[in-house]
């Protein structure tokens, strides 16, 4: 593992809530942002991601106490995996209160003229099937329980079509936001509640995979992880009659 600085927290700032949380997509990105904004709550927190090392370094970086965290490499695009999981996380932690499915993909090669069918099914399965897959894991314990939130970070791209986001990625986001408006729709009654993110660019490793890495100047413009996880935070720590259904956030330019 890599040496990293552990973040460190008062006794003001870490706060006991003793409540269980699900990320995805944690070992980078908005999803490691997200775990450190939790972990400074006193969230207890299961970390899914691609790589067991990228995952350790995030529990390292948000000052876990072994007690209080799961890591785990799991393929959200596998619904037997993503169930599995679930199933090690209410044993191990206790009942999830909260899923932020953060994980997400791109191709290089994603304009229509060049979208393998290979990579489309790649793109769709880790960003529409694999939010698909843990909401439905999680969601038992859920409505057992009355209560739980749900936080996508979905894409501006659900909201347009356009050529740097691609086709796969693009329909992907659509289908992500369809399915935070449909947990609203039929679970509110169980004391669910979801919420979509709608970032503009952010300057995360997700930008390698872009046919042209930007600039350092383009990426100084861009939203920051930290930016994005404050969103989340903000659809988490609403009062549970408070739902944000959806919240558009850009760089300002």
């Amino acid at each position: 593992m890599s040496a990293v600085e552990p973040t460190t927290f008062s006794d003001s700032e870490r706060q006991k809530t003793n409540t269980v949380g699900v990320v995805t997509g944690a070992g980078s990105g908005v999803g490691r942002a997200v775990v450190i904004a939790l972990a400074r709550q006193g969230w207890r927190l299961a970390l899914m991601g691609r790589s067991e090392q990228s995952l350790a370094e995030t529990a390292e970086l948000a000052g876990f106490e072994i007690e209080n965290y799961l890591c785990r490499s799991v393929d959200i695009g596998d619904a037997e995996n993503v169930q599995s999981f679930a199933e090690t996380v209410e044993l191990t932690l206790g009942p999830v209160e909260l899923l932020v499915n953060s994980a997400g993909t791109n191709t290089p090669r994603r304009a229509l003229l060049e979208l393998s069918l290979e990579d489309y099914h790649a793109v769709l399965n880790t960003n529409l099937n694999g939010a698909y897959y843990c909401a439905q894991a999680f969601l038992p314990a859920m409505r057992r329980r009355k209560k739980g939130t749900i936080v996508n970070v979905v894409s501006d791209a659900a909201l347009q079509g356009t050529r740097l986001a691609g086709a796969a990625y693009t329909m992907s986001k659509y289908g992500q936001r369809g399915l935070s408006s449909t947990i609203n729709a039929e679970e509110g009654g169980n004391g669910i509640r979801a919420c979509a993110v709608l970032p503009g660019e952010i300057d995360t490793p997700l930008l390698k995979l872009r046919p042209s890495m930007p600039s350092p100047e383009s990426r100084d413009t861009m939203l920051q992880p930290e930016d994005v996880a404050d969103c989340v935070m903000l659809a988490v720590n609403l009062p549970p009659r408070v739902v944000v259904q959806e919240l558009l956030v850009r760089p300002r330019r």
